[in-house]
């Protein structure tokens, strides 16, 4: 039993399903849980967690964590501090299902800013996929309405998911710069505590605004499904899951979160999938298809 549920297949589901969980939970708690609240004790739950985990690696492994502490700091700011703050901030403000669809443009978007910092060269279907994923966003953020972009009258909570997933992207570019040799769990760790720092002044300025936690029984269990699930859980799923079918295979599983989102969305919030969200999400969906076709390490796969 144990070894089935250790499947590499089956732990990516469940990676993905936590995901989506964390965005449907944030928009259901955020009259409650206000969002530098919810992120900054989201990681110090994960942090507890990991941290066991961490310290029998950091004696040995010292050094290297040391000599890559530029890389940890801006990878802590951007991943730990950054991406899932702006997302709860946006989803005080849109739907779970426009934060959960917008997400699912995170792999052309890192595609596309690869060749913007990193001078990645990208072949003419890698271009027509991320400009067809860039319609698909449109047509989601813009509810189907052209005039509305036009109008610039967009729902402001699109607009902070968007900056999400591009700091997600750049994150997702940065991790090439992580200290070599650092064990995964004492480089969360590490990011986590970073992270941390950053968010506390926040969360203390949230306070002095009068912004605090309505604590209750669905709030309290929110708020630990977020940093138990997938703030540590999904993590460490995650990785294992990568560390036996490779990177290539398991970023594919991260397109299940648009499925598992709108569906969660559906039951528990009452969010009922629009015509144009199909049409978006299945433009992105052919944007991701024509970008990933053209790597030759996902034509394998």
């Amino acid at each position: 039993m144990l070894e089935r549920f250790a499947h590499p297949y089956l732990l990516l589901v469940l990676t993905t399903l936590f995901w989506s969980g964390n965005m449907v939970v944030g928009r259901a708690i955020r009259d409650d849980v206000p969002p530098m609240s919810l992120a900054f004790w989201r990681w110090t739950i994960a942090f507890l967690l990991v941290l066991p985990l961490a310290l029998p690696h950091l004696k040995t492994q010292w050094p290297q964590l040391r000599r890559g502490w530029k890389a940890v700091v801006i990878l802590g700011v951007i991943g730990v501090g950054g991406y899932n703050t702006l997302a709860y901030i946006a989803l005080q403000y849109t739907a779970a299902t426009n934060a959960v669809l917008l997400n699912s443009f995170i792999p052309v978007a890192t595609i596309a800013l690869s060749w913007l910092f990193l001078h990645k060269k990208l072949h003419r279907i890698e271009w027509l996929g991320v400009l067809i994923s860039l319609i698909g966003v449109a047509t989601i953020v813009c509810r189907g309405d052209p005039g509305m972009l036009a109008g610039l009258s967009l729902n402001i909570g699109d607009v902070w998911m968007l900056v999400a997933v591009l700091t997600w992207a750049v994150y997702t570019i940065g991790l090439q710069w992580r200290p070599a040799g650092v064990h995964p769990m004492l480089m969360l760790a590490a990011m986590t505590a970073v992270g941390l720092l950053v968010l506390a002044p926040a969360y203390l300025w949230e306070i002095m605004q009068g912004r605090v936690i309505h604590l209750h029984t669905t709030s309290f269990a929110g708020i630990v499904y977020t940093g138990v699930l997938p703030g540590f859980l999904g993590y460490v799923f995650y990785n294992r899951a990568v560390g036996e079918v490779g990177a290539s295979k398991a970023s594919l599983f991260i397109h299940l979160m648009p499925v598992f989102g709108t569906l969660l969305s559906a039951i528990f919030l009452n969010e009922i999938p629009q015509i144009y969200h199909y049409v978006g999400i299945g433009l992105i969906f052919t944007g991701i298809y024509l970008t990933t076709a053209a790597l030759p390490g996902l034509k394998k796969t």
